[in-house]
């Protein structure tokens, strides 16, 4: 199948590497493609310049958005959350009628708010939209032709495309959209991962709460110095 990641951070490469693994064709999606290889810096979190990582993985394509998703069978989307709508509207053409697994949080970095939380590497970014609304409602709501299925945004996606490395993959991944095949899609490709335990929270709704679940995930990691986990849900 020819993949689309959409996002060189590192959850887009986490993705882009494991399908490549499995046998995919993988191309990256980016605004500027060339603005991105000419990068020599890491961004402000650290992640090294996207050219360095390209160069370590033969096979790859990386190209703009609308081209990336043009040429795909299926797509993830991996898009910052501040600017996902925007961009996906802006090549709803290319994904009508394809499956977008979308883990972006709605995380909006250096918010000017009272009462803010300091982390190890800044103040904590804010959701919005939160609570009423949703990132992946918003997608959809923006995409009526494309079936969003919310999914690895409750796990780092280094820990999301290989669940094993964490308690031998007994955790828990959740899923949400509005298609019924488009899940199961998803679902088809979380077990390619490694993913045992799925569980579908059912409407696109659902986002809501998974997008929430940042910040507690966020308030677990620093806990625990900064290293991977996973949640598993006791039934």
């Amino acid at each position: 199948m020819k993949i689309a990641v959409l996002g060189t951070g590192g959850g887009g490469r986490a993705n882009a590497a494991k399908l490549t693994e499995l046998g995919h064709t993988v191309v990256v999606g980016t605004r500027d493609p060339k603005a991105t290889l000419a990068r020599t810096e890491p961004d402000f979190m650290g992640t090294p310049p996207f050219g360095q990582w390209l160069a370590d993985h033969p096979g790859i394509e990386l190209t703009t958005f609308g081209e990336a998703a043009a040429e795909a069978d299926f797509v993830i989307n991996g898009i910052d959350g501040a600017n996902a709508v925007a961009a996906l509207t802006a090549i709803s053409e290319q994904l009508a009628g394809k499956t977008l697994m979308d883990y972006a949080v709605p995380f909006h970095y250096n918010p000017e708010r009272e009462h803010p939380w300091p982390t190890p590497w800044g103040v904590m970014p804010a959701l919005d939209p939160v609570d009423s609304d949703s990132l992946g409602e918003r997608l959809q709501r923006a995409l009526p032709q494309t079936k969003v299925v919310k999914a690895c945004v409750t796990q780092e996606q280094e820990t999301a495309v290989a669940p094993k490395t964490v308690g031998n993959g007994e955790h828990t991944m959740f899923i949400a959209g509005e298609d019924a095949d488009a899940k199961a899609q998803v679902t088809e490709l979380l077990r390619a991962y490694g993913w045992q335990d799925i569980l579908d929270l059912g409407p696109i709704v659902s986002c809501r709460g998974m997008e929430m679940y940042a910040h507690m995930h966020s308030a677990i990691q620093f806990a625990l110095g900064g290293a991977r986990f996973g949640i598993k849900l006791v039934r």
